[in-house]
């Protein structure tokens, strides 16, 4: 009898270690699979805000140059000002898929790799 409750309590002991193993392995693997995601978000943060500068001295050069072709510097920037007015409009109308749909899809890849 006390050889068969020992052998319960050792079944129990490493059922519970082995679930105590899991819980940590399962901690890791969301840490990992976190911090890769923020990893890759900061980059990609820290690239588009660089692109963005370079995007922004180039339209105000590009505002200036259209401005005197056309005789008067303001009228560069309505150019301007209505060809990303264009962009925002499409943009919104295919944003489920130009944008959401593939930043859904990265995520899940993420998330998922292994």
């Amino acid at each position: 009898m006390e050889q068969q409750r020992n052998h319960i309590e050792s079944l129990f002991e490493k059922a519970s270690d082995y679930l105590e193993t899991n819980v940590e392995l399962i901690k890791l693997k969301t840490t990992e699979k976190s911090s890769d995601i923020m990893a890759e978000l900061i980059s990609k943060i820290i690239l588009i805000a660089i692109i963005s500068i370079f995007v922004i001295m180039l339209n105000v050069g590009l505002g200036f140059f259209l401005g005197e072709l056309l005789g008067k510097t303001y009228y560069g920037f309505f150019v301007l000002a209505g060809f990303y007015g264009i962009v925002a409009v499409l943009c919104y109308l295919f944003k489920d898929k130009w944008i959401e749909e593939p930043v859904t899809n990265v995520i899940i890849k993420k998330m998922t790799k292994r």
